[in-house]
């Protein structure tokens, strides 16, 4: 089991590491090469900056009872129908429950953009609340996933 990062945007990579380290499970992060980063306990791949390379990268992978780290809905959908679990930086545990609905309000959101309206709630300022609540979801998950 490792712990698998979509970490371009990330804003969670620091309390990932801090629990991962805690538990002893393995971080991989990916990163296009537009981002640098460095770390003294994960494994860093980056890739191209094409469309969706990180994505792809991460996914290809991704094994069953793997957690993966992402905000990205369609990445959460393809790493749940591959056997292993995600989490959203801001806490939210993907399900084979909630992922349609997801997904669903993610194209609803596009197409209201499209069409010039505004989507309140996007692009708040992360809180200390926020981080938070995302170390007590993805600990209890990692422990899950991984029997500890």
């Amino acid at each position: 089991m490792r712990i698998l990062v979509d970490a371009d945007a990330c804003p969670v990579k620091e309390i990932i590491e801090v629990v991962a380290k805690k538990l002893q499970l393995p971080v991989v992060m990916f990163i296009d090469t537009s981002h640098i980063l460095t770390s003294g306990y994960s494994e860093i791949i980056s890739v191209s900056k094409a469309p969706d390379a990180v994505d792809f990268a991460l996914i290809n992978q991704t094994y069953k009872g793997d957690v993966v780290v992402t905000q990205d809905y369609g990445v959460a959908a393809m790493a749940l129908g591959k056997g292993a679990h995600a989490i959203h930086p801001g806490g939210k545990i993907y399900t084979d429950y909630n992922i349609d609905v997801m997904l669903m309000e993610r194209d609803i959101a596009k197409r209201c953009r499209r069409a010039g309206e505004r989507i309140k709630g996007h692009n708040k300022k992360r809180t200390n609340e926020d981080d938070s609540r995302f170390e007590q979801a993805f600990e209890a998950l990692c422990r899950k996933a991984s029997g500890n």
